[in-house]
This record gives C-alpha cells, structure tokens and sequence, in this order.
C-alpha cells in the first residue's frame, strides 16, 4: 500500500493508456531506444540488423515498457528516404510483435506513410518528433486507434539543427519564459487537434522536445518548468537521454552523460512527468522507482528495516 503524496509534491501528470493498458503514478513509464541507424549520435545505440533482436531483449530484460524504434537519425546525417526508412523500421516492430506480443511498441518517424506501415505491423505510439511536419500522421493514430506524441520545435524542420533560436517572453517576466510559453501553446493546440480527430486523451503524449529547436538555456529552464506541461492535462513524455542539453551543460560527450541524464530524469519525475524515452533502461526504472517511491506513489518492495 502506498502513502498518500506529501504536502507540496508537485501533481502527476495525467494516466497514460496504451492498447487497453493504463500506467499510473506508481508505475513510470520507461521507454527503451531502439535505433536502427548507422549514425546515431550516441555510438552504443546504432543497432545493426544483427544486434537490433539484442538491444530489444535486453531492454526489455531491464524493465522497458515500450520499445521506441527509430530509422532516422534526428539530426543532420545522410538521406533516408521514406522507403528506406521503412525497410528499416517494420522488420523490427514486426519481430517484436511476434516475440513480445504485450510489449508496447512505439515507432519514431514524422512521415505519416511510415507510420501507416507501422500501424499495420502492430505498433501502439507514433512519436512524432517534429511536431506535426507531416499532419497527416496524427490522423493515422486516430484512424488505427494508436497513441500519438505531440512535440515541439519551434517550427524547425525534420533534421535541421538550432541556429541562434529566439522566443519573444512576455514583458516582466523572466526571458526564458518566452519558450516556455511557446511550448505549452504549441502542445495544447495539437493535442487538442489529436483529440478532436478521435485519439484517446490518454493516449496523448506531450513533449517539450528538450534540444530540438532550442538551446541549452532553453531545455534547462524547460524542464524546471515541467510543472507547467503537466498542467496541460495530458501524460508529459521526457527525452533527455544523453542528449546535448546534458552534455553542454556538463562539458561531456555522449557516453560520459548517464549521471547527468539520471539526475534530469529524476527532477523531471517528482515535477511530474509520466513517460521517460531512454539509452540506458535499468539505471532509469530504478532511479523512477525510487522516486516514485519518495512522492509517496510507490511502496517498498521490501522494507523490513527496524520491523525485525
């Protein structure tokens, strides 16, 4: 039995439900990398069709509760048309269907012809990451009864990196709270779009979109502000893993950021965010448990200390 939250803990985000599964605030969703790209900027997570079957089992060994898998590299890199992009993506969603038939699958693209084939191979989560370039993509969640992710980027184009970004902040208020308004605009108004085609509220996602379309200043005071996006109502998803905005402000490249990302991923949890996309799932579901646990939302597994 969990404790009642504590006086001042800042609210959970909404419940999120996926194919008929709903996760609470005593359960924090994990959500395992899955790369199918040759030049991700993180080099443990190129998984060549060899070693993708591996990365899948041992994430969900760790405690992923859904696999997000990519065939494009966010950033600059390469063109990976939309064929190609699907030859990379389907055979795994498809071979985890098979092996995995209760593991929530995600797919991460933007284009709304990927997400169809992915609709068609079983997938439950479009995580669309450039926030509706293709608006197509969120009728196809809607038509195929699929979760879907709204983000943001500041209208910045699939793969294009951030050049001297800039949000206008109200008079009298702090500067950075320019992009925080920006940010939760932008989420309410698609979320509200994805809703009102048909997609279940709780199986809305919003993302901030920590690094696309922003600065470090920016994620920074993005995430001091998560508060803010679980007001919007719907489950608040969180992509910080060993990204930039952790390795800028740490002075670390990709493979030094786990503590970093650790210490975010927890701040943002006990601010109230849900959903939590990672490189490195055992660290993270026990890093969320134990917050979980400190918000009074999560019981011990066991707690025999002073008993015996």
């Amino acid at each position: 039995m969990t404790e009642p939250p504590l006086p001042g803990v800042p609210a959970g985000a909404a419940p999120l439900r996926l194919r008929g599964r709903t996760f609470g605030a005593d359960h924090p969703v994990v959500m395992a990398v899955v790369n199918r790209t040759p030049d991700s900027f993180y080099a443990a997570a190129r998984h060549g069709a060899d070693a993708v079957d591996a990365a899948v089992d041992r994430a969900v060994a760790e405690g992923a509760d859904v696999l997000d898998v990519g065939g494009v590299r966010a950033g600059r890199g390469p063109v990976v048309d939309e064929a190609e992009e699907i030859a990379r993506v389907l055979p795994v969603v498809e071979r985890v269907r098979a092996r995995y038939p209760d593991l929530l699958v995600s797919v991460d693209t933007w284009r709304a012809g990927v997400a169809r084939a992915a609709a068609d191979a079983g997938a439950d989560l479009l995580n669309d990451t450039w926030a509706g370039h293709d608006p197509a993509l969120v009728e196809v969640a809607a038509e195929r009864g699929l979760g879907v992710v709204c983000s943001h980027t500041g209208g910045a184009t699939p793969r294009s990196d951030p050049f001297r970004v800039t949000y206008p902040a109200p008079d009298g208020v702090d500067p950075l709270d320019g992009v925080v308004v920006d940010v939760e605009r932008t989420l309410t108004a698609s979320a509200a779009r994805a809703v009102a085609l048909g997609v279940d509220p709780a199986s809305v996602l919003v993302d901030a979109t920590l690094d696309f379309g922003k600065t470090t200043w920016h994620s920074l005071h993005l995430l001091r502000n998560t508060p803010k996006l679980v007001h919007i109502g719907h489950p608040v998803l969180v992509a910080i893993s060993r990204k930039d905005v952790v390795g800028e402000t740490l002075d670390l490249p990709p493979e030094d950021r786990l503590e970093g990302t650790l210490a975010a991923t927890a701040v943002a949890a006990w601010l109230g965010a849900r959903v939590f996309r990672v490189h490195d799932v055992a660290a993270t579901r026990r890093a969320l448990d134990m917050v979980a646990a400190i918000r009074g939302e999560r019981a011990p597994l066991r707690a025999l200390r002073g008993l015996l």
